[in-house]
């Protein structure tokens, strides 16, 4: 069903007017959540961008304007929290690491929520840190590209470097600074897109990088209808000897995870991730099929993944095949509602 909305339903000011016709193009479920944080409360913009007084005193804090996307708690949890359903500063940098984690959350911000009170000297240093390693966690080669986009809910986006092919997994915000870093990394020859809600600036980033997109044919719409790859069917499709493309239909039709073998990674996109309160599919958010998706994250028991790294939501490491199995069972069991 179509999403409606009134001309009465919610406040846009004229000032908002452009931004709104930009974000047309989202899936209905993104579209309604992006609409719904720009009018909660009446918030005028002028009102918007003040320091939220959920904030502590310091020079870093978190305006009105925040979707509740979670990026910056993850990637600065010492820094950032959650009060009255939008983030907060907590505790100020104590030290240039903390500081240099707050800035990445800064810039990787879809909304521009998070703010200094003084002109940060050292943002350039902060921008040039993506993307970000995360090696130190043991899965080298793969990189977090930061720069997340309000066209995508704030999703991330990550590079795997791969002796076959540089691969870029959902599309960050375009940003030069991030394009020369991923250029030293070899560039990118594949551009894979999950589904079609996280695609942001993937038109800018395949000429930046001349690198093929990948997207399910169920899931191409007009500004995707130049994809140099569609998938067809079910699966599963092969990029090389040790990834995969696993279709995994319910959050969208045509969903497809990226299967990592060596490093046993699932890149999820928006099928599966770890949020605060645990493992979820967000079924509020489903455009296709609850019980589909449920099907999907069943299918996944099979395979032989250590590590979930999703689109939205936190990166989880499972001790192994079978720690994971049991994470995914007990979680089915939870949901055992919609198998009726």
């Amino acid at each position: 069903m179509a999403l409606k909305i009134s001309a009465t339903s919610v406040f846009v000011s004229s000032k908002e007017k452009s931004s709104l016709r930009q974000a047309s193009s989202y899936s209905n479920s993104k579209l309604w959540r992006y609409i719904a944080v720009k009018a909660v409360g009446g918030i005028r913009p002028k009102q918007s961008k003040q320091r939220r007084p959920q904030n502590v005193d310091g020079d870093f804090f978190v305006d009105h304007t925040c979707i509740d996307c979670d990026t910056c708690r993850w990637m600065a949890p010492q820094i950032f929290t959650r009060v009255d359903e939008m983030s907060a500063v907590y505790r100020q940098p104590t030290c240039a690491e903390e500081r240099g984690n707050a800035l990445q959350a800064l810039l990787s911000c879809p909304t521009s929520s998070i703010r200094t009170e003084k002109p940060p000297s050292d943002i350039v240093k902060a921008q040039q840190t993506f993307p970000l390693p995360i090696d130190e966690q043991g899965i080298p080669g793969v990189y977090h590209c930061g720069f997340h986009s309000e066209k995508s809910y704030g999703a991330a986006s990550y590079l795997v470097v791969h002796p076959e092919g540089n691969i870029i997994i959902d599309s960050p915000r375009y940003t030069e600074s991030l394009a020369r870093n991923i250029e030293k990394l070899g560039g990118a020859r594949y551009m894979f897109l999950t589904h079609k809600d996280d695609i942001a600036d993937h038109y800018k980033w395949s000429k930046r990088l001349s690198c093929d997109r990948i997207l399910h044919s169920q899931e191409v719409q007009l500004s995707t209808a130049d994809v140099e790859i569609k998938l067809e069917g079910i699966g599963p499709w092969n990029l090389s000897q040790d990834i995969q493309l696993i279709h995994t239909p319910g959050h969208t039709e045509g969903s497809v995870c990226l299967f990592y073998k060596s490093l046993k990674i699932l890149f999820t996109g928006d099928h599966l991730a770890m949020t605060e309160s645990g493992l979820s599919i967000g079924e509020k958010y489903n455009q296709c099929s609850v019980l589909m998706q449920l099907n999907s994250v069943r299918a996944l028991m099979d395979l032989d993944f250590k590590w979930i790294i999703p689109g939205h939501g936190r990166r989880i490491e499972f001790k192994d095949y079978l720690e994971k199995n049991l994470n995914l069972e007990d979680f089915l069991l939870k949901h055992s509602q919609y198998d009726h």
